[in-house]
């Protein structure tokens, strides 16, 4: 019930689904709501209910048609992609079959995984990147030599390995005798970068960096 009051609350105060699920995760932790839950009691408090009790009949009914069902689960991963095809099931009452076709079907969509990048940008370094290129693209047009006059740089790792092998360290030995020790150098125990800078010509000039 304090859960629910406190879903009521944001609900309240304007938060969406993913904010409200997760600062109920960070209060309650292991024991918060489930996610279907949580998004269920949200749908229900922004359409004006005010009760936090249960609903006197038991169980969530189907949906009466495909179409309609198509519908709320539309409805629903535009609310939170993140829900799985369990999740629906239980929260639409319908088996996980029928909603993945749905999904994947009528719906044309799949489980994408998030892609990592360096860094993200804000709106007003994205408009400077528009902006720059379009600079390099006039000059580039205005001037053919241009871009034979860039010169730029890059960097790499390079790993050191013993250049003896296994088979190289091989040794005749007698019955008895130890056998010889080699150490085994793992690849990222010992390495140095290599920075090179190059035109559109090729390398201009290339240097390893110091150690330390």
């Amino acid at each position: 019930m304090e859960q629910r009051a406190n879903i009521k609350f944001c609900v309240k105060l304007g938060k969406t689904f993913s904010e409200t699920y997760e600062l109920m995760q960070k209060v309650y932790g292991d024991d918060c709501l489930a996610r279907s839950n949580v998004y269920n009691w949200l749908k229900r408090f922004k359409n004006g209910r005010e009760d936090l009790n249960d609903d006197e009949r038991p169980g969530r009914p189907e949906a009466s048609n495909r179409a309609e069902l198509v519908e709320k689960v539309r409805e629903i991963i535009a609310v939170d992609g993140n829900f799985t095809v369990r999740m629906l099931a239980e929260e639409l009452n319908s088996s996980t079959g029928t909603l993945y076709k749905i999904e994947t079907g009528d719906l044309g969509k799949r489980k994408v995984c998030a892609r990592f990048v360096p860094h993200q940008l804000n709106e007003y370094q994205k408009i400077a990147h528009v902006e720059h290129c379009k600079d390099i693209i006039s000059t580039a047009e205005n001037n053919p030599d241009f871009l034979d006059s860039i010169i730029t740089r890059d960097e790499t790792w390079c790993f050191k390995y013993d250049p003896e092998t296994k088979r190289q360290s091989a040794e005749w030995k007698t019955k008895g005798e130890p056998k010889a020790k080699k150490l085994h150098f793992q690849k990222s125990r010992i390495k140095t970068m290599l920075i090179t800078f190059y035109d559109s010509k090729g390398i201009e000039h290339k240097e390893f960096v110091a150690e330390g």
